[in-house]
């Protein structure tokens, strides 16, 4: 039997098969300036957008990866997004 080929990018570590991701969110931002009323409502939060692995993801959080070691399963560059501010989640094509 011919195993069907995956159409995305993932990493296999430890067996364990990781797909890679363009997530797209929104972070908050500030200023500790003065700033008239017309100013405070320019103030607006920034569209962000990640490429990263996918470790896990349960209801409330999202846990990316970058690196990884090739000898064993450790992990580098490592981020937990809540899912309240992740607007976009899409799997990368080979």
């Amino acid at each position: 039997m011919v195993r069907k080929k995956s159409k995305y990018k993932h990493a296999i570590i430890g067996k364990k098969k990781y797909y890679f991701y363009s997530i797209e969110w929104i972070d908050p931002c500030g200023d500790s300036g003065h700033a008239d009323a017309g100013e405070v409502k320019e103030l607006k939060p920034a569209k962000m957008m990640t490429q990263a692995y996918i470790f896990d993801r349960d209801n409330k959080h999202v846990w990316t990866f970058a690196s990884y070691d090739t000898e064993s399963a450790v992990f580098s560059d490592r981020n937990v997004f809540p899912k309240s501010i992740v607007t976009k989640m899409e799997r990368v094509l080979l």
